[in-house]
């Protein structure tokens, strides 16, 4: 492959970027759609035809699984040869791979299993049930958090001192219990991935050299997103004689709250020395106004290692803004936005409806359903999450390991059969007594059950073991095919009243289809069933729902990252909304919450719409709200300021779907301009301006301490002095 066909429609800085020397370590600051996967991909295309670097030398870490299949699609299609054993996937997977190669080093066994999310809260809730922790003290998820922070911060069980925090003193207990289950179970977190394959690294120093040696260059991709212990497995794997190209930016450092330190990201400039920056500025996603209001926000954070986005596409429109009156208004104003754009000729698809929080969807899919608008929800539980699946998987688990004490537990009276909660503790505690798996112990417990648990009991093993014997010579999707009928999982689903689509009996089907679509690494350390087990619970610990065609996209900010709209409505910017009121005393805080911003921002292609509500109903009251401080710091330049006109409806757009008002300030009664008055909170002040009526109607007021706010008259609950 000629170096002209790699290069061949890239910019300079991409350019520059992908025929690096291979003997420098580099950092690509990739702006918001400035090309950052093209570059990924090229550069390993690069090192492979041009410097002659072997594929098996060269290690690439995506941020999510979605991203690892494209890479790994792209690559082949530009090699023109297939890759399927390249180490390239995500954090957790790599480390799954690492985990199933030296299991014994790693103090596991071949058959240890990945407990997911749900898997974990459970353990968690009857370790601490067992041993009289309170939850309504101590909260399940809080106590998983905390579990689960102290791994992703490369922190173990006997490295804490609690001191006088009792609640790190009691979260400590049901680690320290929670670590000894797991150890006896074989059974591993995602978290426990990442801090048990770095364990593994750092404690044997031959296999530490080996995958130095072997892995000449470690491309990593969204480094700016990674945690802790994820930092130190990436340094632990650079011995100086291999070199880093990691690509991130910091301004789109969004996940501090699930570990994510901005602060890797300029480390990298002092571990990974010589090295050499790069950015990428050149958008090729949005028009000039979107970017350069975006850059004007994103300028307000302090300690930027500082960019500026830019795009020969044109200035295009500019950016509505739009003052709602209540949440009902925005929803109307939005959509009204959104009906006119299809019946232009937009796709439903090409709108994307994005907010802070989920609980704010339910007033925009009311007016969409009132409208007869098709949309989705992005971001809801993801194939693989879903109960049915997890029950079929959880059969799969069982003929495959018998010894799997999660899948025994979810599905051993399900579909029901007769097996209550006390006859499971009774198989608990013979098994513990006895060492024994929980499945073992049923076959043996049945002499000192009652006569019906027992044929129940054994109902349920003999089917687990004719299932075994059934499918031992059936490839993949033959297996599922055939457990989904023997557990009667089908039949239950079939009949199940509740799931009036039928969307459940068809994702049991989809299953079948995933085992057929999936493929096999033929030198993989597992077997065909158990590298599909591990596929389907690590998808759960990344990719969220893809978009599909023809819908409305409606989703949270965190969730549009890596994607681009045509057009994008950002809804709900007040204060203590978006900021979040939990972020507005912490500037650390505050900074993420404009790096959000400026994500969502930057998600749209050609039009942006920023929105925010005078009056809105949350958490069972109706509040007054204050635009988000982030509107004021962007430059007037770059928006059309639109207001709601009183008395409007859906249909009272004019013909470029804007408001029309024209307000003037006037005199009603003792609410007339200069008048005097008094607030329980905010003191003395004088009448300057209103608008509106009844109880929508605003009143602007100058304050003597409190400065001059607008605030709804009949909220306001004035004293006329």
């Amino acid at each position: 492959m000629h170096l002209s066909e790699i290069t061949n429609g890239l910019n300079d800085k991409q350019r520059q970027s992908v025929t690096l020397n291979n003997e420098k370590n580099a950092l690509i600051l990739a702006g918001a759609g400035s090309g950052k996967t093209r570059v990924l991909t090229h550069r390993i295309v690069y090192l492979i035809t041009q410097k002659n670097i072997v594929i098996d030398a060269i290690l690439a870490v995506t941020f999510t699984n979605k991203a690892a299949a494209e890479m790994r699609e792209r690559l082949s299609t530009l090699l023109r040869r297939p890759i399927q054993n390249m180490w390239v996937g995500t954090f957790h997977g790599l480390a799954h791979r690492l985990l199933r190669t030296h299991y014994e080093k790693a103090g596991l066994t071949s058959g240890f299993q990945i407990l997911d999310a749900q898997d974990q809260f459970r353990i968690v809730k009857r370790l601490m049930k067992e041993n009289n922790i309170d939850e309504s003290k101590f909260p399940i998820r809080k106590v998983q958090w905390f579990i689960n922070n102290q791994k992703d911060e490369g922190i173990r069980a006997q490295d804490i001192d609690p001191g006088y925090n009792y609640f790190v003193k009691k979260s400590l207990e049901v680690f320290v219990l929670y670590e000894a289950h797991c150890q006896a179970n074989d059974l591993i977190d995602f978290a426990e991935l990442l801090i048990r394959s770095y364990e593994l690294l750092k404690n044997n120093t031959d296999l530490l050299n080996h995958y130095q040696t072997r892995f000449e260059h470690i491309l990593v991709d969204e480094f700016q997103d990674t945690n802790t212990v994820q930092y130190k497995w990436i340094k632990l794997l650079f011995s100086g004689n291999n070199k880093v190209f990691c690509v991130g930016d910091d301004d789109q450092s969004i996940y501090g709250w699930r570990g994510a330190k901005i602060e890797n990201i300029t480390k990298l400039c002092i571990d990974f020395t010589p090295i050499e920056t790069i950015r990428l500025e050149q958008n090729y996603r949005s028009t000039g106004n979107i970017l350069n209001a975006s850059n004007a926000l994103i300028a307000h954070n302090t300690n930027r290692m500082g960019k500026s986005l830019w795009t020969d596409a044109g200035k295009g429109e500019l950016i509505n803004v739009y003052e709602a009156r209540t949440e009902t208004d925005e929803a109307d104003y939005v959509i009204s936005g959104i009906q006119k754009l299809i019946t232009d000729g937009a796709s439903p698809s090409d709108c994307a409806i994005l907010y802070r929080s989920n609980a704010q969807s339910r007033i925009f899919e009311e007016v969409l359903i009132k409208y007869n608008i098709p949309y989705i929800i992005y971001g809801g539980l993801r194939f693989f999450e879903r109960a049915e699946i997890k029950d079929a998987l959880s059969y799969l688990r069982l003929i495959e390991n018998s010894a799997d004490n999660v899948a025994f537990e979810r599905v051993v009276n399900f579909p029901t059969r007769g097996i209550g909660n006390a006859t499971v503790e009774k198989i608990r505690t013979f098994a513990q007594d006895n060492h024994t798996s929980l499945f073992q112990a049923a076959t043996q417990i049945s002499t000192i059950l009652p006569t019906r648990a027992a044929n129940a009991l054994s109902g349920f093993t003999n089917l687990i073991e004719q299932m075994t014997d059934d499918t031992k010579h059936l490839d993949l999707s033959e297996k599922v095919a055939n457990l989904l009928n023997a557990s009667g999982l089908m039949a239950h689903y079939s009949n199940d009243k509740t799931d009036k689509t039928g969307s459940k009996k068809e994702n049991l089907g989809e299953l079948i289809t995933a085992a057929q679509q999936y493929n096999h690494e033929q030198d993989s350390e597992m077997n065909e069933v158990v590298g599909f087990i591990s596929l389907a619970s690590l998808d759960s610990s990344g990719d969220t729902n893809a978009p599909t065609n023809q819908n409305v996209q409606l989703m949270t900010m965190h969730s549009a990252k890596g994607l681009e709209f045509p057009c994008v409505f950002l809804v709900g910017m007040e204060e203590d909304l978006f900021p979040s009121r939990q972020s507005k005393d912490e500037p650390h805080l505050i900074d993420e919450e404009r790096r959000l911003c400026y994500v969502g921002m930057t998600r749209a292609m050609k039009k942006l719409s920023l929105s925010y509500a005078i009056k809105r109903f949350l958490h069972g009251q109706s509040l007054y709200a204050y635009p988000s401080r982030f509107l004021d710091e962007i430059p007037s330049e770059y928006l059309n300021k639109i207001k709601a006109k009183f008395g409007a409806t859906i249909q009272n757009y004019n013909n470029d779907n804007t408001f029309n008002q024209s307000i003037t300030p006037k005199s009603d009664g003792q609410l007339s301009i200069g008048a005097l008055v008094k607030h329980t909170k905010f003191g003395m002040g004088t009448v300057l301006n209103f608008e509106g009526q009844g109880d929508f109607a605003r009143v602007q007021i100058k304050f003597k301490q409190a400065g001059t706010k607008w605030l709804i008259s009949s909220y306001a609950n004035l004293e006329f002095v």
